[in-house]
């Protein structure tokens, strides 16, 4: 295709860490990628040191530690924002918008918390937020669910979108370690964080289905609605439990339609059944499985996060907002009604906020493992405290003892969690209950 005529577009990258540095790596090797690519010129990078050694070729002139002037700059007209954290990726996010720039980000924490703050910024300005690499790293999903996918009414979405968890959580089926151990060889290995508190207590899952949700709905998440357990209790004896019954155990992040229109949004470790597509995903990489109707169930699959993965989607990002730039609509237009010039697939179309279900009004099957005194009648009093409160029993079964204790487990049918949640209640004041090690729900 002739790109004479095609107008350069500017670009300012905020950060220059591993992701940033992917996407000016594919920033200047075009050749063999989308044409497009050619029309993109990095104008200005910030950074916070100077000085440090990098892995790309970067004129010196381009590189700041100024952010503010990148955000400022009438010349550039996309700002690629790569720092991660809240501040000052919001503030200048915020600014950059306030002076007519688009938005890449790969910041699901920020988006998570100030999207409302954010998107209404943006559809008042006219420009685009654009976030497709701060869900599935390498993952195409977000421009699917407002695009293909969007003829459809989304009934689910599950996912595993935190590579770091499903790491430890393979390596412990794998290998049937425990997760403190297998947790300390993440770090030497850098799949996991000096501090992984954001993975491992589920924070950085509920970020993303914040966001998916809010696609698949139709509508805006409070971050604080969205309920997040982590995998820090799950022990190899749950594993080795989970494999006797024909599961495993991954942490998914459910969004889900349920009664009166109401949507529930969640993250937790779940026993999967080994037959279902999610149960084989493994390792670092994630997967996302959206149900809705015509379509039944698609899943998307791929690595959820590093440098190649990440800038590929923040790239992919770019070029969907220089065609819509290339395509010239009047600046009259523009001025006169930002929010009605922008494209309609590709902006954020809603402002109200979704009804969000608390967990107690939810259904769902359970597993728990007592650990009790060695005494006569402690089954038969779970049963019974199960079914005073309409819990319903699968199985339950002394499985063997761990040191002086009776080791007891329980899978439930279908119940409610309110139901189930007021059983354990009396449950855990019987003199013959020394501990409920794990509680895990079953998909």
């Amino acid at each position: 295709m002739n790109l004479k005529n095609k107008v350069v577009v500017k670009i300012g990258i905020l950060g220059l860490g591993t992701v940033g540095t992917g996407t000016v790596q594919i920033l200047q090797d075009p050749v063999g990628r989308h044409h497009l690519l050619q029309t993109l010129e990095i104008a200005r990078v910030g950074v916070r040191s100077i000085d440090k050694q990098r892995d790309v070729d970067l004129p010196l002139a381009l590189v700041t530690t100024d952010l503010d002037s990148i955000v400022t700059d009438p010349e550039i007209e996309i700002i690629v924002e790569v720092l991660g954290g809240i501040e000052p990726a919001r503030s200048l996010i915020l600014k950059a918008i306030e002076h007519g720039k688009h938005i890449v980000t790969a910041n699901k924490a920020v988006i998570a918390k100030f999207g409302d703050e954010i998107f209404t910024a943006a559809n008042r300005a006219g420009v685009y937020v654009m976030l497709e690499a701060a869900v599935g790293g390498g993952i195409p999903v977000i421009q699917p669910l407002k695009q293909s996918l969007g003829v459809n009414r989304i009934q689910r979405v599950t996912g595993i979108i935190n590579g770091t968890t499903n790491y430890i959580l393979t390596r412990m089926t794998v290998e049937g370690g425990e997760f403190d151990d297998i947790l300390a060889d993440a770090k030497n290995l850098g799949y996991a964080e000096a501090d992984p508190t954001a993975d491992v207590d589920g924070l950085d899952a509920g970020d993303k289905i914040a966001i998916l949700a809010s696609l698949a709905f139709g509508g805006r998440i409070k971050r604080d609605d969205v309920s997040c357990e982590g995998i820090r209790k799950i022990s190899a004896t749950d594993i080795a439990y989970a494999d006797k019954l024909n599961f495993v155990i991954k942490l998914l992040a459910i969004a889900e339609r349920v009664e009166d229109g109401a949507v529930s949004v969640r993250v937790h470790p779940t026993f999967v059944p080994k037959d279902r597509p999610l149960a084989t995903v493994n390792g670092v990489y994630n997967a996302i499985l959206i149900e809705g109707d015509p379509l039944g169930q698609v899943m998307l699959f791929g690595p959820g996060a590093g440098a190649g993965a990440t800038a590929s989607a923040i790239v992919s990002d770019l070029l969907a907002i220089v065609g819509v730039i290339q395509s010239k609509p009047s600046r009259e237009d523009v001025v006169n009604s930002p929010s009605t010039a922008l494209h309609p697939l590709l902006s954020c179309s809603h402002d109200g906020y979704i009804s969000i279900a608390p967990l107690a009004s939810l259904r769902s099957s359970f597993y728990v493992r007592f650990l009790c005194m060695d005494v006569p009648g402690v089954i038969g009093k779970l049963g019974t405290r199960f079914g005073a409160h309409n819990v319903s029993i699968e199985s339950i079964v002394q499985t063997g003892f761990q040191g002086d204790r009776a080791e007891i487990v329980v899978v439930t049918h279908d119940v409610s969690e309110g139901d189930f949640e007021s059983a354990l209640a009396e449950i855990r004041k019987l003199d013959s209950i020394a501990s409920i090690p794990s509680i895990i729900r079953v998909l």
